[in-house]
């Protein structure tokens, strides 16, 4: 049975769950922000309506990392030709040629499950796969499909 090509280019969404808990996470800075501008204001005696305009703000802002984690950012970019990482901490080497992956394992660095991309003297790629809107299994096998394409090797047949 002959692969079908994978679309190119395609971007590997967030998590729900990944992006519900950032969210969440802005939320309670907003909350924290608010407390002490409240404190600022009772004893400074600034105006309340600075409370209003920070809440107003921070509440666009709050929508507009949700929309955004949502609808424009990724965990990983593949392309015809390589490969691009997104806004994920310690990925390493966050743009690389599909050409230039030497070998392809996986990994559990402080207990994250990640797909690590090796490029020879250049470095990793650490993709963490819990953060991904899709099955790891099926994540590990497009990426494999991906490499072979990217190396130049078809399935016999």
């Amino acid at each position: 049975m002959p692969e079908t090509q994978l679309p190119t280019p395609h971007d590997y969404r967030f998590a729900q769950t990944f992006t519900v808990r950032l969210v969440g996470i802005s939320v309670v800075a907003l909350a924290l922000v608010l407390f002490v501008g409240t404190a600022v204001v009772a004893l400074a005696g600034v105006n309340a309506d600075v409370l209003v305009v920070v809440l107003a703000l921070g509440l666009v802002g709050v929508f507009a990392l949700g929309w955004w984690l949502r609808n424009r950012a990724y965990v990983l970019r593949a392309e015809e030709d390589g490969y691009v990482v997104g806004p994920v901490r310690g990925a390493g080497v966050k743009r690389a040629r599909w050409a230039d992956v030497t070998e392809a394992t996986t990994a559990a660095p402080h207990g994250i499950d990640c797909l690590v991309l090796h490029l020879g003297d250049a470095g990793t790629t650490t993709v963490p796969v819990d953060t991904l809107a899709m099955d790891r299994e099926q994540f590990v096998r497009e990426m494999q499909r991906r490499l072979r394409a990217g190396q130049g090797h078809r399935p016999l047949g």
